[in-house]
C-alpha cells in the first residue's frame, strides 16, 4: 500500500531521519510513537507529499487515497454549517444531488427524453453511492464525537479550535480514505468521544496510522507499534503494552551483546598491548588489529525511562477539610450547569474529575477555586494553599521574562539548577531555558505555567488537562510527580492510563450533581459496566547452531599441540564471529516482528552464539598468554 524505503530527511544539517524503513500494509493500525521533536508529524507529512525526501523513496499503490488529520485544520474557519462542512465528505454524491435537483427544476418548464433519460441514470448513481443516507451518516458521526443535534446547523466559525477539529475529523472519518493519517487524534476529545472513535476505528476498512500519546488509545486501537528514535523507525508488532515488554526484552539481548562485545574489546587489547614488542608475536597482534578495526560496534542501550528525581514539596499541610461546597447551584444564562449540589473535601485525597465536555468540569474547578460566582456557600479550610492549572493560566505568564525567570517568581527557593531539572522534565533543554515567553508557542506555554504550578509548594492543586501538549515521556513524570505529592489535588483529564495512576477517588458530573466514586479508576469502571444501578509472513532460516564451549588446557601439551590448539581455536573463533554476523542480519527482517517465537529463537540463537564466541575467544587468550 505505502512503502518507505531507506529514507532521509533533514532539517538544515540534522538529520530528521537516516536510512529508515517502513511498510504499511491495508488493515493495519499503527501506532507512531517517540518523544517531541523526533519527527512524527513531519513523517506523515512526507507521506503526504507536503515533504519531500531528501534521499531515499516513498511509494504507494495506484488505488491509495490518503486522508490526514493535523493540527493546521485548527485555524479553519468558514461560516457553513458544521453539517454542511462534514458533508463535504461526499463530493461526488452532492454534485449528482446537486445536477438531479437542476433536471427537476428544467422538467417543471421543459420536457424531454434526453432529460429523463439523464435523471435516471444520475439517481441510480446517487443510490449507489447511498445519497439518501448522507445526511444521518454525517449526524451519527457527528454526534458520536461529542456535537448535540440542535448544533449541526450552527457555523463552524462559531465553534473553538478543538470542536473545529472534531468537524474535520468527521469530515475524515465519512470520506472513507484507504489511508487514514491521524496526528494526535484524542487531544481535543472528551472521555465518551474518545470510547466512540475507538469502536469506530476498529472497524475502519482501511490502514490507519495515528499519533498519539494516549497510552490506552493506542492499546485499543493498535496492532503495530513504530517508535521513532534516532533517525529510525523501530517495528513491534503489538499494541503499545506489547511495545513497552517487546522493548525491554530487545534491550536486555542488545546490553548483554554489548557488554560481551565490550568484554572481547578489552581483553584483545590487553593481548595486543601485552604482546605488541614481540617480533614472534607480530602476526598475531596484526591480526587482532585489524580485527578490531573490522568490528561492527554494537551499541550500549540508553536508557530513556522518565524517572523524577525531585519532590514537589508542600511548604505546609492544610487542615484536615480542605474545601467544602453547600447547595451550589451555577448557571451560564438558560444553561443550568450545577443544581443544588454540595461536595466535602478532605487532604490526601486524590481526585480525578471525568466525563465529557460540556458538563462542568471546568466550571467545578473554578468554583472550588473561587473563581466563579456561585449559588450556595463554599469554605476553605485552615492553612489552604491552592495552586490552579488551567489554560486560561497561560495570560498570567510575563511575556517579557525568560522561561527560567518566570519559574523563580514561583517564590519556590528552588535553585537555578534544580528548576532547569524541572524544565527538563517538561521538555525545556540546555539553552531553551532561556527563550522569552513571548516566542513559545500556546503549548509550551502551557507546559511553562504547569511547571511554575507544580513548584509552587501549594498544599492544594487544580488542574485542568496537565497532560494536553506532553508526550507520554513527561506524561509518566508528571504521574510520578502527583504520586508523591503530600498535599491534595483535584485533576480533570481524559488520560485513562494517567487517571488510572494518580487518582483514589473518581468524581463525575451527572444530572448536574457532583457525584463520587471512592475508589481507583480500574474499580469506577468496573463498578460503572457492571454494578451501577442504571448501567445496563516471509520465512527467514535459522542462525546456524553455536559451537560448543571450549575450555582452556590446564597446562601445556608440548609446543605442536599448542599450535594446533591455537589453529583450532582460531578457525573456531572465525567460524563463530561469521555465524553472529549472519544472526545479527536475520534480525533485521521486518517480517520476523510478526511471529513472536521466530523473533525469539533468532534473539536467543544470536545470544547463545556470542556467549560461545566469548568463551573461545578466552581461550584462545590463555592459550596464547601461556605459549608466551
Amino acid at each position: 500500500m505505502v512503502s518507505i524505503t531507506d529514507l532521509s530527511f533533514y532539517f538544515g544539517s540534522r538529520p530528521l531521519y537516516k536510512d529508515a524503513n517502513l511498510h504499511i500494509k491495508p488493515k493495519d493500525r499503527i501506532g507512531l510513537i517517540g518523544p517531541n521533536g523526533q519527527g512524527k508529524s513531519t513523517l506523515l507529512k512526507l507521506i503526504t507529499g507536503d515533504y519531500k525526501p531528501d534521499e531515499g523513496s516513498i511509494s504507494m499503490s495506484r488505488d491509495c487515497t490518503i486522508g490526514f488529520l493535523n493540527q493546521d485544520l485548527l485555524s479553519y474557519q468558514t461560516d457553513e454549517p458544521i453539517r454542511a462542512v462534514a458533508m463535504q465528505a461526499f463530493a461526488r454524491a452532492l454534485e449528482v444531488h446537486a445536477k438531479i435537483e437542476e433536471i427537476l427544476k428544467k422538467l417543471e418548464t421543459d420536457y424531454t427524453d434526453e432529460m429523463i433519460e439523464e435523471l435516471g441514470q444520475l439517481q441510480a448513481e446517487f443510490e449507489g453511492l447511498d445519497g439518501y443516507t448522507l445526511e444521518s451518516r454525517t449526524d451519527e458521526v457527528l454526534e458520536g464525537l461529542g456535537f448535540k443535534t440542535e448544533d449541526l446547523q450552527k457555523p463552524l466559525r462559531t465553534f473553538s479550535g478543538g470542536w473545529r477539529m472534531r468537524v474535520m475529523l468527521a469530515k475524515l472519518l465519512l470520506q472513507k480514505p484507504s489511508l487514514l493519517l491521524l496526528d494526535e487524534p484524542t487531544n481535543h476529545l472528551d472521555l465518551p468521544s474518545i470510547q466512540w472513535i475507538e469502536e469506530y476505528l476498529q472497524d475502519y476498512e482501511g490502514a490507519i496510522v495515528t499519533v498519539s500519546h494516549d497510552r490506552e488509545f493506542l492499546n485499543r486501537l493498535c496492532n503495530t507499534i513504530v517508535e521513532v528514535r534516532g533517525g529510525r523507525l523501530e517495528y513491534y508488532a503489538g499494541n503499545y503494552d506489547f511495545y513497552l515488554e517487546e522493548k525491554n526484552l530487545r534491550q536486555e539481548i542488545q546490553r548483554g551483546a554489548f557488554e560481551n562485545q565490550q568484554a572481547q574489546i578489552r581483553q584483545t587489547e590487553r593481548f595486543i598491548e601485552t604482546f605488541r614488542a614481540k617480533a614472534s608475536k607480530a602476526r598475531q597482534v596484526q591480526s587482532r588489529v585489524k580485527a578490531l578495526e573490522r568490528l561492527d560496534l554494537v551499541e550500549d542501550v540508553v536508557d530513556d525511562t522518565a524517572r523524577v528525581n525531585f519532590r514537589f514539596k508542600v511548604g505546609q499541610p492544610s487542615g484536615r477539610q480542605v474545601v467544602q461546597l453547600k447547595g451550589i447551584s451555577k448557571s451560564f444564562g438558560t444553561n443550568k450547569v450545577l443544581a443544588n449540589t454540595s461536595l466535602n473535601l478532605e487532604r490526601g485525597q486524590k481526585i480525578a474529575l471525568v466525563g465529557a465536555n460540556g458538563k462542568g468540569k471546568t466550571t467545578l474547578l473554578r468554583i472550588i477555586a473561587g473563581q466563579e460566582p456561585i449559588e450556595g456557600e463554599r469554605e476553605i479550610g485552615y492553612n489552604v494553599r491552592e495552586a490552579f492549572f488551567a489554560q486560561h493560566q497561560l495570560e498570567a505568564l510575563n511575556v517579557e521574562n525568560s522561561i527560567i525567570d518566570e519559574l523563580k517568581q514561583a517564590g519556590s527557593g528552588k535553585t537555578e539548577q534544580e528548576l532547569r531539572t524541572v524544565l527538563g522534565c517538561f521538555l525545556f533543554t540546555n539553552d531553551e531555558v532561556f527563550k522569552k515567553i513571548k516566542v513559545l508557542s500556546g503549548g509550551e506555554k502551557s507546559r511553562v505555567a504547569l511547571a511554575k504550578t507544580l513548584i509552587s509548594e501549594s498544599n492544594f492543586l487544580l488542574l485542568d488537562e496537565p497532560t494536553n501538549h506532553l508526550d507520554m515521556q513527561s506524561v509518566n513524570i508528571l504521574a510520578q510527580a502527583l504520586q508523591q505529592y503530600e498535599g491534595t489535588f483535584v485533576v480533570v483529564s481524559h488520560d485513562r492510563h494517567f487517571v488510572s495512576q494518580i487518582a483514589n477517588s473518581i468524581w463525575y458530573i451527572e444530572d448536574r450533581q457532583l457525584k463520587q466514586y471512592p475508589g481507583t479508576w480500574e474499580e469506577y469502571l468496573y463498578w460503572a459496566e457492571n454494578l451501577r444501578p442504571h448501567a445496563a509472513h516471509a520465512s527467514t532460516p535459522a542462525p546456524a547452531k553455536p559451537q560448543a564451549k571450549a575450555a582452556p588446557a590446564s597446562k601445556s601439551e608440548g609446543p605442536d599441540q599448542d599450535k594446533k590448539r591455537l589453529a583450532q581455536l582460531e578457525e573456531a573463533i572465525a567460524k563463530l564471529e561469521q555465524e553472529r554476523d549472519y544472526a545479527r542480519g536475520a534480525l533485521g527482517d521486518q517480517s520476523l516482528y510478526n511471529d513472536q517465537t521466530r523473533l525469539k529463537n533468532a534473539q536467543k540463537a544470536l545470544y547463545d552464539i556470542e556467549q560461545a564466541l566469548a568463551a573461545q575467544t578466552k581461550a584462545w587468550e590463555q592459550l596464547v598468554e601461556r605459549m608466551g
